[in-house]
């Protein structure tokens, strides 16, 4: 009995919801979102190379390169086309070149000597 108050007593000092919010989620009804179409011209107008678009916990996600040609993952606003998050995705380039320095190692084999 005691471990059920417990579980009580904390489940209600934790506000409903909060748990399971996610900064990065966006909550708008899809009647208010920007078309696909409209998501590709601003993501050109950045400079922006797309290779894909998908929706990913209620906001646009943009894959492709950014005008440096370094890899890219943005998160959309859909109805605002605001960009809410840009990560780079430079270590997987940055790992291919040091493999291709250090030899065979990132097949695994044996370093040449």
């Amino acid at each position: 009995m005691r471990k059920l108050v417990a579980i009580l007593a904390v489940l209600a000092a934790v506000p409903a919801g909060a748990a399971f919010a996610d900064d990065d989620d966006c909550f708008v009804p899809m009647a208010d979102w920007q078309p696909r179409e409209a998501v590709q011209k601003m993501a050109e107008d950045q400079g922006w190379t797309v290779r894909r678009i998908k929706t990913d916990d209620g906001c646009y996600e943009v894959k492709g390169t950014d005008a440096a040609g370094r890899p890219i993952e943005a998160t959309v606003h859909p109805a605002t086309l605001a960009v809410i998050e840009v990560e780079y995705d430079d270590h997987d380039r940055r790992r291919e070149r040091e493999g291709d320095r250090r030899g065979d190692d990132r097949r695994g084999d044996p370093p040449r000597q």
